[in-house]
Parts: structure tokens; sequence; C-alpha cells
């Protein structure tokens, strides 16, 4: 055998004993990490995706998984926002589930709101009701942004802490908007109301032969959606 072929099988003779050494270190590590200090770490969790819900310039930050008014008689019965809850007419005295959270926009202070303290959100004053817990163990606080006439209710039968950091999730939008509220409204003042916050009004009729002219019966997209000024809403009105 001349030298060069003799070098080049001693290379690769170097090699294949490197790769066997650096898998037995491995293999070693693995098992060293697997029966003497628990399990390999598993992948990072996923952060979670919020979205925004308000009304006007004030919103407040929500997972995105939560639902919209999945609620019955006014009561959530898993993690939502209610926003103009249709089902808050009914009155079934519904216990709340056990590990649920919510947050309620309103255009005025909930029932029970007390005035325990104040603060700015984004240059804006916000009155503050502290959290409390009842003996059902549901516990809720509100902030309110009265000069934008937006008021946060949080609720959670997980903890007050849950309550608590929803509530720290607040902000004043200079160049968003929230869909506002449609209650108490009729179609002329509503659209009136949008057009003030820069959103742009598109119309739709609808017949009817119970509702009278005019009746706002649909908004699109749904209030506490919350768009860039210029965003078209749209308006189902009875003709």
């Amino acid at each position: 055998m001349d030298q060069p072929e003799l070098r080049d099988r001693l290379a690769t003779a170097a090699v294949v004993v490197t790769v066997v050494a650096v898998i037995g270190v491995t293999n070693a590590l693995a098992a060293g990490r697997g029966s003497g200090t628990g399990p390999l770490p598993g992948p990072e969790p996923a952060p979670i995706v919020m979205r925004q819900v308000g009304y006007g310039h004030a919103a407040i930050a929500v997972p995105r998984v939560w639902g919209t008014n999945v609620s019955r008689c006014g009561v959530p019965r898993r993690d939502t926002v209610l926003i103009d809850d249709p089902s808050a007419a009914g009155d079934c005295d519904l216990p709340r589930p056990e590990d649920v959270s919510s947050v309620e926009l309103a255009t005025a202070p909930p029932v029970g709101f007390r005035l325990d303290d104040t603060f700015m959100v984004n240059g804006v004053r916000a009155e503050r009701s502290w959290t409390t817990c009842s003996d059902d163990d549901v516990c809720w606080g509100a902030v309110g942004l009265p000069s934008l006439k937006v008021w946060f209710r949080a609720s959670s039968s997980r903890s007050a802490a849950e309550v608590d950091q929803i509530l720290s999730r607040i902000a004043v939008l200079r160049d968003r908007v929230g869909v506002p509220s449609t209650q108490s409204l009729d179609s002329a003042a509503y659209a009136d109301q949008l057009r003030r916050l820069g959103l742009k009004v598109e119309f739709r009729t609808r017949t009817s032969v119970v509702s009278k002219p005019g009746r706002l019966v649909g908004v699109s997209p749904e209030p506490g959606t919350v768009l860039a000024p210029g965003d078209a809403v749209t308006l189902t009105v009875i003709k």
C-alpha cells in the first residue's frame, strides 16, 4: 500500500472514531438527564395572541380565543367579551361556571361602581372601582374613562388577580377607533356618532311589517370592533 492511500484510510478512520465518540457522549448526556434530572425541557409555550375591543378611542386587549357574547341571561358561559349583550335582558339566575373570565363594555358606570381611585391612561383620566369578590367566589372590578364615556367591567371566577390583569390592558387609541355601542340610539344619531369618530357610514335597507321605518337593525362590523379612521361601517335600517 502506497503512502497516499494509507493516509486516506487513516483520515477516514479518524473521522469515524470522532463521530462515534460524539454520538456516545450525546447519548450519555441524554441518558444522564433522563435518569438524574428529569425529562428534557420542552418547547416554549406559544405566546397568547391578543385582540383589541373598544368603543371610540378607548379599548381593552383580550385573548383572541375569547368569544363575544358567549352568555346566557347575561352570565358568561366561557371566557368572553360582552358587548351590547342581547342575553342580558333575561333573568334566569344562572350560576357562573368555574374558571371563566369576562369583560363587559358599557357607556355608563356599571351597577355597584364605586370611585376608589383615579389615575391616567395615555393622558386621559380614569376612575377605578377596586376588585372585590362575592360569596360565590366571583370577583369583579371596573375602570371608566368618563371623558370618553366608556367603562370596562371585568369579572372572573378564577381570582381577583385575574380581574386586575384584565383591567391593566386598557388603552386610549390615538390612531384607531372602536365601533361604538348602538344602545339608545336611532339610525340617524348613530350614523352621526360614527362620522364624528372618523368612520365612513354606508346604508343597507330591509323591509319589515313589524318595525318602524328608520329603525337600526344591524351594524357591520359589529360594535366593539377596532378599525382605522376612514373605514366603513354598514348600517342596516328598516325602510
